[in-house]
């Protein structure tokens, strides 16, 4: 079987659920290549790019400025470039009267690949916004294979509130299968008009052997340690925890917090906690390495994914950094949003409050500091659900049965 993931960047370090699918796929003898409109950062990825040589099957695609002048100018020079290699593709890819808009606005053009030569079995769009390069991915260089996308948060609520409910039409009537990555995202992909017999879920998996489960207690100095970890950006509500953690830390003021990744709200976190004053307790850490991470969440002993909607509608799925911290026997607090109550059960492998509500954080964190006989059994729970449900080795295995059963229809 050959597979054509289609993606906007790669390789993209915090996306590692594209590669765990490449590297599945790979290991269970399949070929996979990725088609990407953008190179991401090359010089800091996740070490199975490099043990799998990912950047030797990975092509990039010509950008498609939203700009139309921009757009005409480009694919001036990619027709001029191009035509001689394959008159025939290139000159299919502009006949309009053949496929109406997606050539009269040079999608296909800036898709058509003189150089392709392979042939795929499936074209896997691996966020609802690359399915319109994906589209056009199926028709000029590969019209017999199956077109899956998968949706995974971004593309079902901000994209969909920037472009409006019909901007998939085109994508349910012509894509063959669809995929949410949690029960939320699939109601709403319904809502929006798929086919309900062509969708299913389709959870981010976890390998598990890499996250080894450590009982959590009540450490000898007292000094208990709270973590989150996630890009700097509005949605994941890393400002709450923020303030969540200053109200408990005046009552409990041996409390460490820190906070791993990156992002544009760095400089609006840190001014932050310069005035609540709690520059010596709460640590804006950077990027880290998946060991780096480990290693962190192993020192601490609770989990704090405070995420919210933001302004532009941008939501979350049942994020990987709360099941690698559930993986590694954290108790967790979080929040009603999105999909996350599908991955953590409140009062068993931890607590939700409800979104941008600091005062509520404060009360389960206190709670739980108080409570430290909770964590051993939230933490069991939280690996117990991880292990039955978001299992990478069975996800995989499931994806290549969706694949071959997608084969076999006709």
């Amino acid at each position: 079987m050959n597979i054509a993931f289609i993606v906007r960047s790669f390789p993209v370090l915090s996306e590692t659920f594209i590669i765990n699918q490449i590297t599945g796929l790979i290991d269970r003898g399949y070929k996979v290549d990725v088609y990407a409109e953008e190179q991401g950062d090359i010089h800091n990825v996740h070490p199975d790019v490099l043990k799998y040589r990912l950047l030797d099957y990975t092509y990039y695609m010509p950008s498609i400025s939203p700009n139309l002048l921009t757009r005409l100018r480009d694919g001036i020079k990619i027709l001029t470039t191009n035509f001689w290699q394959d008159p025939k593709k290139i000159g299919q890819s502009l006949n309009i009267l053949k496929y109406g808009s997606p050539a009269l606005s040079l999608w296909l053009l800036y898709t058509a690949i003189p150089q392709f030569k392979k042939q795929y079995d499936i074209i896997h769009c691996q966020f609802g916004t690359s399915c319109f390069r994906g589209m056009a991915f199926q028709t000029m260089n590969a019209p017999n294979a199956k077109l899956l996308t998968i949706f995974r948060g971004d593309d079902i609520s901000r994209f969909v509130k920037e472009k409006g409910d019909r901007i998939y039409n085109q994508l349910f009537e012509t894509g063959d299968f669809f995929l949410a990555n949690c029960e939320y995202f699939k109601s709403r992909v319904i809502q929006l008009g798929c086919d309900k017999s062509k969708i299913k879920v389709h959870r981010s998996g976890l390998d598990c052997n890499k996250f080894a489960f450590t009982p959590r207690y009540f450490p000898a100095d007292e000094r208990v340690k709270i973590v989150t970890t996630g890009r700097l950006v509005e949605k994941k509500g890393i400002e709450y925890s923020i303030r969540a953690f200053n109200k408990v830390a005046k009552t409990h003021p041996n409390l460490e917090y820190n906070i791993i990744g990156d992002g544009p709200l760095r400089e609006h976190l840190q001014q932050l906690i310069q005035e609540l004053g709690d520059s010596q307790k709460i640590n804006l850490l950077g990027w880290k390495n998946e060991e780096e991470i480990i290693k962190i969440l192993n020192q601490s002993h609770i989990f704090v994914a405070p995420s919210v909607t933001a302004a532009d509608g941008n939501q979350d799925a049942p994020v990987n950094v709360l099941k690698e911290a559930m993986a590694l026997g954290l108790p967790v607090i979080s929040t009603y949003h999105g999909g996350i109550p599908e991955l953590v059960e409140d009062s068993i492998s931890g607590f939700l409050v409800s979104e941008k509500d600091a005062d509520a954080l404060a009360e389960k964190l206190n709670y739980l500091i108080e409570h430290p006989d909770l964590w051993e059994k939230m933490g069991r729970a939280g690996r117990h659900c991880v292990e039955n449900y978001y299992n990478l080795d069975n996800l995989n295995n499931q994806l290549v049965q969706i694949y071959q059963q997608l084969l076999n229809t006709v």
